[in-house]
């Protein structure tokens, strides 16, 4: 057992390591260039946001951004959502990634990867990476995919994949990926909105050592996309086959095929801050998930500021990320090589055979930066696994822990068993701009359970019930000047009415990112859950929504609710409260059902910790769920506190769900 106290001071850099960080040269960059001169991270994030214009070209100048035309604006005078950043100027986002392929030998390797249908860890170099990618953007070319085209992939998180994003997002086309693992449904709800021209998919996958194929599925999520012409198959599951498409199916290896496409004989296709990138898919809280849709001009800058400034990545860098393709997070694992870096890429169950796995492919790859939830490192701990002592940790320098709040006790215990001295950073974004937005760095000493700062160039602070800002106090967090990686739009939101409501319903003008947070004195800050319906499942969001559709496929149920809390030992607790229909009882069968459908239409994510039958849902007199009033009371909160019976259309289910509260924390 660890004792720790949160805010406790766990580690702080070296001398060494403060002077050769990434922000350290950035200010010394700024003293010699701007003239502008800082002591500290503090001085830098205040300047930041200060003056914003002048942060935001500085990151471009010492990035060298590579463009066309002259910067009119570094960002627009037009109030969030609308702002628009460096206009005038045409980049690409996959030629800023590739860029790295000419700095030096491109035979070094770029990419290290290893799934559980491919056990043999391989290596891809920065030629093949980018001769592949050319010659699958001349393919798509000639095939017709123009600028603001969309093309969407079922695949996992190997290299195919990124090669295909890379090579969509160089010619113009809009990406958007889902993993295989999706349920049909979830995909479909997706992808629908989007009306993709083209699909890459795999026929199936492998994971904690069972095959799950997936033609099936496939099959019906392409009967759903009408606009999908043509389907580029990856034979990723041995014997799985193909899907039933009344289009053309082209195999892989065709695509990549033929004659080598030169460097010098590739233009990329550089676009307006305004052209889409690709889109995210928010959790589908309420209706259908958001297509969130980024620009080229956004990320780059953000992805070279995160991974550079936040998690301290230079160009010997190998960064590893545990993510699979329907996370945001997948859409980050390019930083590294951005930075002229390595990724490594890894498709499979995060601790199967055991939770040892993960630690042995780092030590075999040499990963400098770690990213993964800290239900995972819960797991290892679990299993009395200590890393530093089993394995070569030695090139091992940052774990960034995100996808949900990190305890103290993990962050000790990752000094303890892992190595005593790492940048462990716990940090926190989102989907929504696609990076962090309360962050870290190195020249901060990192204390127990506390995120270190507000990210740089991001002016975001508590807000209480009025709009104000507190400190020390309980607030929301929330985001009072733009920044680039925020959504361009949301895809068919012509008039930015489902933009403003989900973001700046609550303070006009002020975004509200839906997350419980409370910052110190000193700046630092504690996430402490979402304050929506969203559904944090170990790590990753998913959405209520998803759930109640496949819910309301069943006659016996009536209605239902559902929440997810955060534990106090890390852990999560996701109940499905089920009202039956009249006449109608659960039964185990019954239950059985819910379950099997729920991981098949869905994921295995969706599935609840235990399903309850309750007399009646609480819904407001508008007919809305009572999520969140539900979740705080599961978090303790009394029902007053938290629910108005005068606002209730059924209050006496309210006193169910405040009773049932009691009894579970008793």
């Amino acid at each position: 057992m660890i004792n720790v106290t949160e805010g406790q001071e766990l580690w702080r850099a070296t001398e060494a390591r403060k002077s050769g960080s990434q922000t350290a040269h950035f200010i010394d960059w700024l003293a010699r260039n701007r003239g502008k001169n800082f002591s500290d991270y503090w001085g830098l994030w205040r300047w930041s946001v200060d003056d914003i214009p002048g942060f935001w070209q500085a990151i471009w100048d010492y990035f060298e951004i590579i463009h066309n035309g002259e910067i009119e604006k570094i960002l627009t005078d037009d109030p969030m959502p609308r702002t628009r950043w460096f206009t005038g100027t045409q980049l690409n986002y996959a030629e800023h990634v590739l860029r790295q392929e000419t700095n030096g030998d491109p035979s070094r390797t770029v990419i290290s990867h290893t799934s559980e249908a491919r056990p043999e860890l391989a290596h891809m170099s920065w030629g093949e990476l980018g001769g592949a990618v050319r010659k699958l953007a001349t393919r798509l070319r000639d095939m017709g995919i123009e600028p603001g085209d969309r093309i969407v992939a079922y695949m996992p998180n190997i290299p195919e994949t990124f090669i295909a994003m890379l090579a969509t997002t160089a010619i113009g086309a809009t990406w958007s990926s889902a993993a295989p693992e999706f349920g049909s449904q979830t995909v479909i709800d997706r992808f629908s909105q989007i009306e993709p021209k083209l699909v890459f998919a795999v026929n199936g996958y492998r994971y904690g050592g069972k095959d799950f194929d997936r033609t099936g599925e496939l099959a019906h999520i392409l009967g759903k996309l009408p606009s999908a012409e043509q389907v580029v198959m990856l034979d990723y599951l041995p014997d799985a086959g193909a899907p039933d498409f009344a289009g053309e199916i082209i195999p892989w290896d065709d695509m990549v095929s033929g004659p080598d496409v030169a460097r010098e004989d590739f233009d990329f296709t550089r676009v307006p801050s305004d052209h889409p990138l690709w889109i995210l898919f928010s959790s589908g809280t309420t209706g259908l998930p958001k297509p969130i849709v980024h620009g080229h001009h956004g990320i780059v800058v953000e992805h070279l500021k995160s991974g550079a400034f936040h998690l301290d990545m230079h160009e010997n860098a190998v960064q590893f990320c545990y993510s699979t393709t329907g996370w945001m997070v997948w859409n980050t694992l390019m930083q590294g090589p951005m930075l002229n870096g390595r990724v490594v890429l890894y498709d499979g169950h995060p601790t199967y055979p055991d939770a040892a796995y993960l630690w042995d492919l780092m030590s075999k790859t040499g990963v400098t930066t770690f990213g993964v939830s800290p239900t995972f490192m819960g797991l290892v701990r679990s299993q009395g696994i200590r890393p530093g002592e089993d394995f070569d940790m030695s090139a091992l320098e940052t774990i960034l822990l995100t996808g949900s709040p990190s305890t103290p006790e993990i962050l000790a215990w990752i000094h303890d068993a892992v190595k005593a001295d790492i940048y462990a950073t716990s940090q926190s974004g989102g989907t929504e701009v696609c990076s962090g937005i309360l962050a870290g760095s190195c020249l901060l000493p990192a204390n127990a359970g506390e995120i270190q700062a507000p990210a740089l160039g991001t002016d975001t602070v508590a807000f209480n019930e009025v709009g104000k800002p507190v400190v020390g106090d309980v607030g929301e967090l929330v985001i009072r000047q733009p920044m680039p990686s925020m959504p361009l739009f949301f895809w068919g939101d012509d008039d930015f009415s489902r933009y403003i409501d989900s973001y700046f319903d609550t303070f006009p003008g002020i975004w509200r990112h839906g997350d419980r947070v409370r910052f110190t004195e000193t700046g630092g800050s504690y996430v402490l859950g979402r304050s929506d319906a969203t559904l944090n499942r170990f790590g990753v969001r998913i959405g209520s929504a998803e759930i109640y559709r496949t819910i309301e496929g069943f006659a016996e149920v009536a209605d239902s609710l559902i929440v997810c809390i955060e534990e106090p030992d890390g852990g999560y607790y996701m109940p499905l409260f089920i009202q039956m229909a009249k006449g109608q009882r659960m039964t185990d069968d019954l239950e059985k059902e819910i379950v099997r459908r729920l991981r098949t239409e869905r994921s295995p994510r969706h599935v609840p910790d235990v399903i309850v039958e309750a007399p009646e849902i609480p819904t407001t007199l508008t007919g809305k769920k009572m999520e969140v009033p539900v979740r705080r009371m599961l978090l303790g909160e009394e029902a007053d506190k938290v629910a108005s019976k005068d606002a209730t259309k059924n209050p006496a289910a309210v006193d169910w769900f405040a009773d049932f509260a009691r009894k579970r924390k008793s």
